[in-house]
């Protein structure tokens, strides 16, 4: 460990200590994480409230969905998926506000109310962020998932790490870190998750649900896609796209399409990969890549959106041929610029 990881774990745990105290005030205590939430999202909110309870039993901890929106299918599995409550429907206002994994306060989208009564807040979240908000703000960009801060807050609590806690904080970090394949596949995120297997993640049990469940309304999308997937500035850019017409012809639903961004990054010669989705309300969300040192979040926050260097996303009015036309010349003027060797992407 160099003099940089111990200046960070120092404010770590630091954070760990002011964030134990708040919960430790606390009587009902509400936990969100960000609009179309992903496996990290998912899997952090449910092993930060069981180690709350587990640590703090007689605390009132809710998990809420920033959206109206249903758990998506794949992330089902994970224990305590079915008790999520719709932030629409909380009608609380809790003593303490827990926001993971997401840096901009718009992307609680309803939670943003909950958050609003609430009596304090809390962030734990791993992306950059330059509106930093809470009344206790854990960012760490270099962190490869949120779930690694979380499993890294239940050690300093001294929770038991149950075989419920380990699997949602894997599947967290196993898909952040695109099954250990992205650039922020770094030691912490593997360290942590053989720590999170001994104590009784089952690896295969996540890949099953995650990566080998897919229905065959989404096979037929992801062939839809791959037939569409075009190169752009000599090869150096692939993207793709769905259409709401492609959904209601195939059968797949919106939330099974948040793997498509990788069959887009898997064209030989890109160096950043854009997919497109149209949503049922008219919108477009898209998802960017990065394979290199290219800093992508750049282009997603002049979408409106944000994230990490190799791995963002935005979501936008227009449709899909005002997406393209705007997020296309500045993934060109991305790649032209100097690349710096020496940064490291994070996914």
């Amino acid at each position: 460990m160099n003099a940089g990881d111990e200046k960070v774990f120092a404010e770590q745990r630091e954070a760990f200590g002011r964030i134990s105290a708040l919960i430790d005030e606390a009587r009902t205590i509400a936990i969100c994480a960000h609009t179309d939430p992903d496996g990290d999202a998912l899997g952090s909110g449910l092993a930060l409230a069981q180690v709350i309870r587990q640590r703090w039993p007689q605390k009132q901890v809710t998990n809420l969905l920033a959206d109206d929106a249903p758990v998506p299918r794949l992330y089902r599995f994970m224990p305590g998926a079915n008790e999520f409550v719709r932030s629409s429907e909380y009608e609380g206002s809790p003593d303490l506000f827990i926001s993971v994994d997401l840096p901009i306060i718009q992307r609680l989208n309803n939670g943003k109310d909950v958050l609003e009564r609430a009596a304090k807040v809390v962030v734990i979240d791993h992306h950059p962020s330059s509106a930093p908000f809470g009344d206790v703000s854990l960012v760490r960009p270099d962190a490869a998932a949120t779930g690694v801060i979380i499993a890294e807050l239940a050690l300093y609590l001294g929770v038991e790490i149950t075989p419920d806690i380990a699997n949602c904080l894997f599947c967290a970090i196993v898909t952040d870190t695109g099954r250990f394949q992205y650039q922020n596949a770094d030691s912490e995120a593997f360290e942590c998750a053989s720590m999170l297997v001994d104590a009784g993640a089952s690896p295969s049990l996540i890949s099953l649900n995650v990566y080998q469940s897919f229905r065959l309304a989404y096979l037929h999308l992801e062939s839809v896609v791959m037939g569409r997937i075009v190169t752009f500035d000599r090869g150096r850019i692939s993207y793709s796209y769905a259409t709401r017409a492609d959904l209601e012809r195939t059968g797949a639903l919106p939330d099974e399409c948040d793997g498509l961004i990788d069959v887009v990054r898997s064209v030989e010669g890109s160096e950043v990969a854009l997919f497109l989705k149209e949503l049922p309300d008219g919108r477009v969300r898209g998802n960017l890549r990065s394979k290199g040192a290219w800093d992508i979040s750049s282009v997603a926050r002049a979408m409106g959106g944000g994230g990490h260097k190799a791995a963002a996303g935005f979501t936008v009015e227009g449709g899909i041929d005002a997406a393209l036309a705007k997020a296309l010349p500045q993934l060109q003027a991305v790649l032209d610029a100097p690349e710096d060797p020496s940064s490291e992407a994070v996914g």
